[in-house]
């Protein structure tokens, strides 16, 4: 056990696979002399050498193509987009190919792409997008969200361990700037069971990835006020464990769904049409949703701090709730 970031947690849970199993490779642009975008993969290349750590060259559409080939040969490729926006180049081979042919064939097709998400560092529109419900909604695709260290470790893990293609959301703002103990062992976090992140009994807060850690400073705050916060973290939203969400819902009655995505499509809606559906006696309130307006993420800080739903946000959401 050791206190590393989620950026080491992910690297070492990578670098432990690889050892472990040759038949897992990293491929994708300036992964291997460079050490990734973000230096997931620094050393890497030294260590396992060129045939499995891959620099590929700027097209998406070929690193998809390849890892989905390679998968269904019986290789287990870990592909990297420097940015997760940039996974839309490749739609064709992971929505049409890779995410249908266990269906069609019974083929096992266990990819896993890599992909640095979220804003809060001013990347922008086009290197700042939270696209999980873009994917969420296509079957053969699962969508991992992890908030913590070591969940990002374990659920890696069980990424590359899965059959099926499994996207990977790692939240930029979280590489460094959040640390935890975490196992040195391998370990596996399982796909599709969330955690409560917060016991409370006033008001439950459903969410994933970097807004976990807005909801907790809200709650912080909101505990002087004797307003009792729940958060349950997802952790994957394709599956999501929709019971674990259902037993917070009826503990406190009242839910806020909060998530970075845009709000129209989003995530969010599916949770809270199916609390709707499955807990309305049990609700007290109705359900809210806390997410970025419909908009590309802006450029300018404070154009983008007026996008990313902020802490006080959540607390007015929050006490909106428990006052209803």
């Amino acid at each position: 056990m050791a206190e590393k970031t989620y950026l080491q947690a992910i690297s070492d849970g990578l670098r432990q696979e690889m050892r472990r199993d040759n038949r897992v490779f990293v491929i994708g642009e300036d992964v291997g002399v460079y050490g990734g975008a973000f230096k997931v993969t620094l050393g890497f290349q030294e260590e396992f050498g060129p045939w499995r750590v891959i620099d590929a060259p700027l097209a998406e559409t070929a690193i998809l193509g390849a890892a989905t080939g390679a998968s269904i040969m019986g290789m287990r490729p870990v592909a990297e987009m420097q940015f997760a926006d940039f996974i839309s180049c490749g739609w064709d081979h992971l929505v049409t190919v890779a995410a249908k042919q266990r269906f069609r064939a019974g083929t096992p097709v266990p990819i896993v792409v890599r992909l640095p998400s979220g804003g809060g560092f001013s990347g922008g529109p086009f290197h700042s997008q939270n696209p999980e419900s873009s994917f969420a909604h296509i079957p053969g695709l699962k969508c991992v969200c992890p908030a913590t260290p070591e969940d990002a470790k374990g659920l890696l893990v069980a990424a590359i361990e899965d059959p099926n293609p499994v996207l990977f959301f790692e939240h930029k703002h979280l590489y460094r700037r959040i640390k935890a103990e975490v196992p040195d062992e391998r370990y596996v976090t399982p796909i599709g069971k969330a955690r409560t992140h917060r016991e409370g009994e006033d008001v439950s807060v459903i969410t994933w990835g970097a807004m976990v850690y807005t909801a907790e400073e809200a709650a912080k705050q909101l505990e002087a006020d004797g307003i009792s916060v729940e958060i349950v973290d997802l952790r994957t939203v394709m599956p999501w464990d929709k019971e674990a969400v259902l037993e917070s819902v009826r503990k406190t009655s009242k839910v806020l769904v909060l998530h970075e995505d845009n709000r129209t499509g989003g995530f969010g809606g599916e949770i809270a049409a199916t609390i709707a559906e499955e807990a309305f006696e049990d609700l007290d309130a109705p359900v809210k949703r806390i997410a970025a307006p419909d908009s590309p993420v802006p450029f300018a800080p404070v154009l983008e701090k007026a996008f990313i739903p902020q802490v006080e946000d959540v607390v007015k959401g929050i006490r909106e709730l428990a006052e209803y």
